[in-house]
């Protein structure tokens, strides 16, 4: 499966090049975008080992990685990332995670990349439940998980070990049945 690509009313989602570290960079290596992550603001070096990880995903046999550049449909720009992960230990499940540059909110863009990676989980990939889990203090990512279909689920407690302490998660997932039935299964 690839290459893969999406397309929404003004986002869309493509396979990452090797000409996307920098677009990566200003994303994964800012501290805002970073508060609520699971990791701290990333190198220039991190993020050519990271996006060089995805394009090689891209490629194996089975594909279980799907790691996207969420870029805007009037200029091309990237502006964000997107994955979707299946787990071989969760027949028809994912994890998926989304982060956009900080001078893209509040324009709706999440809700729109969520959707973008949820149409591709169930109806390129053909899955059956995906999930993500966020910081409990990141209500932006409460709010557009909602506005996407998501349900939350609950707390994975004391899940995430950053800057030397633990932090709950917040599980927030939907399954094939409940994205079929959304009005946002045409945003894909």
């Amino acid at each position: 499966m690839y290459p893969l690509s999406r397309r929404s009313g003004r986002l869309a989602l493509r396979e990452l090049t090797a000409d996307d570290v920098d677009a990566v960079l200003a994303v994964y290596g800012d501290p805002e975008v970073n508060r609520h992550m699971s990791f701290g603001p990333r190198t220039r070096d991190q993020t050519t080992e990271i996006v060089t990880r995805f394009r090689t995903s891209a490629t194996a046999t089975p594909r279980t990685e799907f790691a996207f550049a969420v870029t805007t449909r009037q200029d091309g720009e990237a502006i964000g990332v997107g994955r979707v992960a299946t787990d071989p230990h969760q027949p028809g499940g994912a994890t998926f995670g989304f982060a956009l540059r900080p001078d893209t909110w509040g324009r709706g863009y999440g809700v729109e990349t969520v959707r973008l990676l949820l149409g591709l989980a169930f109806e390129e990939l053909g899955l059956h439940r995906v999930w993500g889990a966020r910081a409990p203090l990141n209500e932006a990512s409460a709010r557009t998980m909602a506005r996407a279909g998501m349900v939350q689920e609950g707390v994975i407690r004391e899940h995430i070990r950053k800057d030397g302490q633990w932090r709950d998660s917040v599980v927030h997932a939907i399954l094939d049945r409940e994205w079929a039935a959304s009005a946002g299964r045409s945003a894909g």
